[in-house]
């Protein structure tokens, strides 16, 4: 979900209003084209808020899905802030044989960002010891990753929001048994939007968000599975692309944050990153509040160096038309997917189609965006694309599609006989949602994802009519139904089907009511997350050998690029003052990370901000870099860095000095490094 003018966030635990559809028997084995049953993930019906005599209906929106390298399924949902977020497991060894028409029989782990004012009697809440006085910490939004280690049990990490402090994090190494302590504060800039995860190798996670200030797409690594992220630090959207996609000032576009995917292959790719966004298309466009009408992918190939810092290079994929009256991409969210082979793939909806491109050179160039949906709903609403990507050129994309054409967000089409408020009776009689638009789940596969004409099977998986009316995607702006919020997801398991989790809302909420009919809009829905995995193969066999994906052009004559870590005296005498650095001339583009406990006046902690193009130079075995930077979370500061590279074994040889001002503000600190190495390439 995102507030796209305002950038504040605050979801609430209220419940939703909404429609019933069809509801169609789940009794027959793989219900609806190679898909097992669809089934719900039971939730309390009501939270009751501690010595209030009052409750929060609970809901399940937009749920994340990962699969384990051991076949462990996890599904995670949202209530809302303050309501946290919910945990289900499947792992077959301990949680036993799927049921009748496939179903799993999900084991309820609670609620991982803990219970906040939810009644621990309503079943698995966790950690409460975080929250005594039932405050809740997330509910928000959600993402989980999952880890591949080279034995044991992968790690689980979780993400939920708040808005301040920002973003929880916690991790589990017993498949979701049980959790870390809550950390409400992971985040290194408070009040922060829309956040995401993608995990690699035994520990390591890396976590985006919006910086609400800038609207620039910070990322931040953890090399403990998720309990922290401060061991390195990026933003996603380069110096070069900011003045076209970013927040400042306040009045511009910005942009729309989609997931960020790490390549967890085996090729020289692997641990390349990944961060797709929807943005103006340029300056002037942003300047003015036009549309967010194109594609961008930023890519790090530094950040394999598990430096502190690591910078990003941004690719425009895809400009859509120019002109106020079309939606362009921003339609919650573009997605991105990773295989086994470094191929890259992105997917996007403009609300009428879904638009799927890849690319075979770790994100430089990228095909012409290919229509996966016309085949099996062309001309209707198509929304909320998924991607999922393994072997090589597997890929599985989900959405949602209607049965009419229009807009999603258009009442008067999707909602005849409703007025144009959400939950309003009809305009006669009492059953107007008999004649509403009707959505299902689609699916969408290929076995030669990166081909130069890939063939897509299409379907549809959702074996009953999941969704009744218009679905916004302005997010918490629109005007339109958002009883199923923003996304759902999809991920492939160890033997290449696809495990899909979404919300429903097709039922009326009838132990808490009101129940004034199924086809009443007036009537309460029950708004759950289903889950639904894939059975048999669908598009022919996968294909599990091949070629790695190319790698980027080398730089051109003239470029240069200087590395390090390290650690270097502090302003106090006995203490150490850490710092990491990226920068480059091709493309003028700079990462730096310091800090110093001991700084005169008190802890002091700088980070780069791409809000203008940094200077960089080279002089022998010496780089000289500044830009602007954020000093304790804070705008409004420049930089200066010098670090030289003296010799191959850094420690006692090579140096690194640092100036920062500000506003009544003044820092400088230097010398030989005393650990780590700085490196000229």
């Amino acid at each position: 979900m995102k507030l796209h003018k305002v950038r504040l966030r605050l979801l609430l635990a209220l419940g939703l209003l909404s429609t019933l559809a069809l509801v169609i028997g789940h009794r027959s084995v793989m219900a609806v084209n190679g898909f097992s049953n669809n089934q719900e993930l039971a939730l309390p019906l009501t939270a009751p808020i501690a010595n209030s005599g009052a409750s929060f209906t609970v809901r399940g929106l937009e749920p994340s899905v990962r699969v384990d390298a051991q076949g462990t399924v996890y599904v995670s949902s949202i209530r809302g802030v303050p309501g946290g977020v919910d945990l289900h497991r499947y792992y077959a060894a301990v949680d036993g044989a799927p049921g009748s028409g496939g179903t799993y029989p999900f084991k309820y782990e609670g609620q991982p960002d803990n219970c906040g004012i939810l009644n621990m009697s309503q079943g698995g809440c966790a950690n409460n010891n975080l929250d005594p006085l039932g405050v809740g910490l997330g509910g928000g939004d959600v993402d989980i990753a999952v880890n591949q280690p080279t034995s044991g049990t992968p790690n689980l990490a979780l993400v939920s929001l708040t808005i301040a402090p920002g973003v929880t994090g916690t991790h589990s190494t017993t498949r979701g048994d049980s959790f870390s302590t809550p950390n409400p504060a992971v985040a290194l800039i408070p009040v922060d939007d829309r956040q995401w995860i993608d995990g690699t190798d035994a520990q390591t996670v890396y976590l985006n968000y919006h910086d609400v200030a800038t609207f620039n797409i910070e990322v931040q690594r953890s090399n403990d599975g998720g309990r922290t992220y401060v061991d390195g630090f990026g933003e996603a959207i380069d110096p070069q692309t900011f003045p076209a996609v970013g927040g400042v000032p306040a009045t511009n576009s910005a942009n729309t944050a989609g997931q960020i995917k790490v390549d967890r292959s085996s090729c020289a790719s692997r641990g390349n990153l990944y961060q797709i966004f929807v943005a103006p298309d340029n300056l002037t466009e942003n300047l003015a509040a036009g549309a967010l009408r194109s594609i961008y992918v930023g890519v790090s190939t530094d950040v394999k160096l598990g430096l502190p810092a690591f910078t990003f290079t941004d690719t425009k994929v895809f400009t859509g038309p120019a002109g106020a009256q079309n939606q362009g991409a921003n339609n919650l969210f573009p997605a991105l997917a990773t295989d086994d082979f470094g191929f890259v793939y992105a997917v996007w909806s403009d609300n009428s189609n879904i638009f799927y491109s890849f690319s075979t050179n770790q994100g430089t160039t990228w095909s012409n965006p290919m229509n996966v949906s016309f085949p099996v709903n062309g001309g209707h609403a198509n929304v909320f694309p998924w991607i999922a990507a393994d072997a090589n050129g597997h890929i599985g994309i989900v959405w949602f599609g209607d049965d009419r054409a229009g807009n999603s967000n258009d009442r008067s089409t999707l909602e005849p006989g409703h007025p144009a408020t959400q939950g309003a009776a009809c305009n006669s009689g009492t059953t107007c949602m008999q004649d509403w638009a009707q959505w299902n789940v689609y699916y969408a596969e290929s076995v030669n994802g990166h081909d130069a004409t890939p063939s897509f099977v299409q379907s549809v998986i959702s074996d009953h009519v999941i969704h009744r009316g218009t679905i916004s995607t302005g997010g918490l702006g629109g005007g339109a139904d958002r009883s199923l919020a923003d996304l759902f997801q999809v991920a492939f398991d160890p033997q290449h089907f696809a495990n899909v989790a979404f919300s429903d809302d097709h039922l009326v909420n009838t132990e808490v009511g009101p129940d004034n009919g199924p086809d009443n809009p007036t009537s309460r829905r029950k708004i759950r997350a289903n889950f639904t995995h894939q059975l048999m193969a669908t598009a022919g066999v996968v294909v599990a050998t091949g070629s790695c994906a190319d790698g980027p052009p080398p730089p051109p004559p003239g470029a240069e690029k200087i590395t390090g870590r390290g650690q270097i005296a502090s302003q106090t005498p006995g203490q150490t003052a850490n710092f990491g650095l990226v920068a480059q001339n091709d493309k003028p583009n700079a990462s730096l990370s310091y800090h110093d406990d001991g700084a005169n006046g008190g802890a002091i902690d700088v980070h780069s901000a791409n809000t203008s193009l940094p200077s960089i130079t080279f002089s022998g075995n010496c780089g000289t870099f500044n830009g602007d930077a954020k000093v304790n979370q804070k705008l409004g500061y420049k930089y200066s860095v010098k670090a030289c590279d003296n010799a191959d074994a850094g420690a006692g040889q090579d140096t690194f000095s640092i100036s920062v001002t500000g506003p009544n503000f003044s820092y400088s600190n230097g010398g030989f490094i005393t650990s780590g190495n700085i490196q000229i390439h």
